[in-house]
């Protein structure tokens, strides 16, 4: 991601332009001071894992433009659940290098949330060209393996993790969490 960065900052810089070189420079230092800042080691609600997602894709908006299309569907009662921080950047981040990347008319990302049956369901969905059947038998390639690992650490075999193929063409990752949320107090509680 930072390499992708810096090097789309580059090569604004060599075509003179230096408001949009500027521009990616800003977001790129809200991110990284943002993520600097707070502790990725806690869980976070989903609303500041979104937040923070933002600050992620306001760089990619500016490197990829009106070819990145982004939907957001987050349910209400869905914002206050905890996660791990930093949980759907590189999933999000996997969709733009294999979704939006490669091709000239770009594509689109989904991000879904919602509650449903004690558990927190997260979705990402692309409209790439989804995953071969060399990558589904590798374990997912190195950032989906990688949250699926630390999911492992952090949540056993209480949580799901999936990625299937959509029709005609892209991928959808789910993933469902035990539904944890946070009071105004700070206190954590059972939900469901």
């Amino acid at each position: 991601f930072l390499f992708n960065t810096l090097n789309a900052i580059n090569a604004h810089v060599r075509l003179g332009e230096a408001e949009q070189a500027g521009g990616m420079i800003q977001y790129l230092s809200r991110f990284l001071r943002h993520t600097l800042e707070n502790d990725t080691v806690e869980d976070v609600t989903l609303s500041e894992e979104l937040d923070t997602l933002m600050l992620y894709l306001s760089i990619e908006r500016a490197r990829f433009g009106d070819r990145l299309q982004l939907l957001m569907d987050i349910a209400p009662d869905a914002g206050d659940a905890l996660v791990p921080a930093l949980l759907l950047q590189p999933i999000v981040e996997n969709a733009m290098k294999y979704a939006i990347a490669p091709y000239e008319e770009g594509g689109t990302v989904n991000i879904r949330a919602r509650v449903e049956g004690g558990q927190l369901v997260l979705q990402v969905l692309d409209t790439g060209p989804g995953m071969s059947e060399e990558v589904h038998d590798s374990r997912h390639g190195i950032g989906l393996s990688n949250t699926l690992e630390r999911l492992r650490a952090l949540y056993g075999t209480a949580f799901e993790f999936r990625t299937d193929n959509r029709l005609p063409t892209g991928l959808t990752v789910t993933i469902r969490l035990p539904l944890r949320s946070a009071t105004r107090g700070g206190e954590l509680r059972e939900a469901g």
